[in-house]
């Protein structure tokens, strides 16, 4: 049976093979990416090609495109032209979007002083990096470097930063990643401070964008063993918690890795609020949360997720221990989403436990 869906890796892979835009099976489903690549390769899909005496189609509107391209194979060797490369225009305006977010990341207070750092990949072997002490909020093009994937600087007036080797792990463990943003965002740390897990199955968006969040355990930012630890999580995680120090996202392009930032650190400002409001978190279903990850792997995005039970995907006894999504079955007469936990049995819960210290007393007065 054909696919009905077609990721950017999709129609990389039949272009590769010779094929083109015109060989995709008719009333298939092309992911944005998917369409971006068509439109950079010249390529145009079968829905948008004019049947014989019928008007051409109205061309689509665009969507934006910041995934940078390079030719595999093609990295400049020499000082001269790396030095050409690191100038040229495109690269020019990377650096412009570098410095934009890192503004960004400032006025949002995601970094205070000196910390934080972006990476993006621009080679085979070649990697923008943000240097060393500086604020991100008051970058220039002239601030970022090109270092190699031993985290060698190749091009840049000023130091790379400190903490380029743990980024440069995840591009080793995760190929799809193209971009990395690290910060400490206030909320987004809290969790990663106090070691717990954000709760899944709360925000749709989340789910799809974010998936599961990741954990790495605490080593020493910039150290071969920070690097190991979180190189390892990001093979399942585009957004990873740090234990003690912060947040780390990846994605397709520095928009992307920054946007997931965002996602990571708005869903545990809202977890944290709705917590203190004195009622149940509620949680969609498992067969909701499952109906959200086939939409994150039709996005292109894989999800660790996929071949759990449908209980498991809902199980949340990280975030609070001893509370776990029972995925209980949604019929017609009960259409009300399901709690996290089952406000019926705390009462008694509560009961047993008074009357089983009551006991114990009692025990020890008659001794």
């Amino acid at each position: 049976m054909a696919k009905r869906v077609y990721t950017e890796s999709d129609v990389r892979a039949l272009l590769a093979k010779g094929g083109s835009a015109g060989g995709l099976p008719e009333g298939v489903i092309l992911t944005p990416s998917a369409r971006d690549y068509l439109r950079a390769a010249k390529g145009v899909p079968p829905s948008a090609a004019a049947a014989p005496g019928r008007a051409p189609a109205a061309a689509e509107p665009l969507l934006p495109n910041y995934i940078f391209e390079w030719t595999p194979g093609g990295d400049p060797k020499t000082p001269a032209e790396i030095q050409a490369f690191f100038t040229s225009a495109p690269v020019e305006e990377l650096k412009r979007r570098m410095c934009d977010i890192g503004r960004r990341m400032w006025e949002r207070e995601y970094t205070d002083g000196n910390g934080g750092n972006l990476v993006v990949r621009v080679g085979d072997n070649l990697f923008l990096t943000t240097q060393t002490l500086i604020s991100k909020g008051f970058m220039t093009p002239e601030t970022i470097g090109l270092v190699d994937f031993d985290g060698k600087q190749l091009a840049g007036k000023y130091k790379r930063t400190s903490e380029c080797m743990t980024h440069l792990a995840i591009f080793r463990n995760q190929p799809k990643a193209r971009a990395t943003c690290h910060a400490h965002p206030v909320h987004a740390t809290a969790y990663a401070v106090a070691g717990v897990r954000p709760p899944t199955c709360m925000i749709p968006e989340a789910e799809v964008f974010l998936g599961q969040i990741g954990l790495a355990e605490y080593q020493t930012p910039g150290t071969p063993a920070n690097a190991k630890v979180v190189g390892e999580v990001a093979k399942d995680h585009h957004a990873i918690l740090m234990l003690n120090h912060g947040v780390i996202t990846w994605g397709d392009h520095i928009e992307d890795a920054y946007w997931k930032m965002e996602n990571t650190d708005s869903y545990c400002k809202t977890i944290w609020i709705a917590s203190q409001l004195g009622a149940d978190l509620k949680t969609i279903t498992g067969g909701q949360a499952r109906e959200l990850i086939e939409l994150r792997k039709s996005l292109g995005m894989a999800d660790k997720r996929e071949g759990w039970k449908e209980c498991e995907l809902c199980d949340n006894s990280e975030f609070q221990p001893g509370v776990v999504c029972r995925n209980p079955a949604i019929s017609p007469e009960r259409s009300e989403v399901p709690s996290r936990r089952d406000p019926s049995s705390r009462g008694n819960e509560t009961e047993v436990l008074v009357q089983r210290i009551t006991d114990l007393i009692m025990e020890k007065l008659q001794a």
